[in-house]
């Protein structure tokens, strides 16, 4: 019969896992959402100072 201590150093063990993998999940996400975020402040900027200004920023910047 498993003892206490035994399901107890179990439980542990998968809970660290579990852990570490929530941990990995939480930090590729933040990546993403950076990338997310940079993108939305460059929309609210080409919306605020109109479409024309965004066009030539993009032209001055890419050579489109």
């Amino acid at each position: 019969m498993e003892t206490i201590e035994t399901k107890f150093a179990v439980h542990e063990a998968i809970c660290a896992e579990r852990y570490d993998h929530i941990k990995k999940s939480l930090d590729s996400g933040e990546k993403r959402m950076t990338k997310i975020e940079y993108l939305l402040y460059a929309v609210m900027v080409c919306v605020l100072l109109g479409p024309g200004v965004a066009a030539a920023i993009i032209h001055k910047l890419f050579g489109v």
